[in-house]
């Protein structure tokens, strides 16, 4: 499988990527989703400016931590264990201090140039889960599924 990641674009996210000042994205919500338990070491991560749509960056999965109900401690402690990983603005802390969290690790980032043009659809999330790149490219893009996202 690969992976879409949508970065904020307010924050910088893909701007940190790019220079290595960030090494690893988290998703966080009240109980487990997307990618929670559905992202492996070795898959593909793409990202893409959020409010673009070009798909300007790639790297490898790394290394996945999933947590489940944890408490403000422990959510203290996951963020304090990964701070420079995340590279986190209090503003992005807030946002993902949640009881489920997915961290993702990546590394070989490489810069996409030039960018890969992304053909939106409804209802999608800021993380997909895709056999393949191409299946979200203009002129190649394939109706958005998804059975992929499900948890199994």
């Amino acid at each position: 499988m690969v992976h879409l990641v949508y970065c904020d674009d307010k924050e910088k996210v893909l701007e940190k990527i790019l220079n290595g000042e960030k090494t690893m994205v988290i998703r966080a919500a009240a109980g487990r989703k997307i990618p929670h338990g559905r992202v492996f070491e070795g898959e593909k991560l793409y990202f893409m400016k959020k409010g673009t749509a070009k798909i300007s960056a790639m790297a490898d999965v790394k290394s996945v931590q999933n947590f489940v109900k944890l408490t403000e401690e422990q959510i203290d402690e996951v963020f304090s264990n990964n701070a420079d990983k995340l590279n986190l603005s209090e503003k992005q802390a807030a946002r993902w201090h949640k009881k489920c969290i997915c961290l993702t690790e990546f590394h070989n980032v490489e810069e996409i140039v030039p960018p890969l043009e992304f053909e939106r659809q409804g209802n999608m999330d800021d993380w997909l889960i895709l056999e393949k790149i191409e299946d979200v490219l203009v002129g190649t893009s394939i109706e958005y599924n998804y059975e992929k996202s499900k948890l199994k």
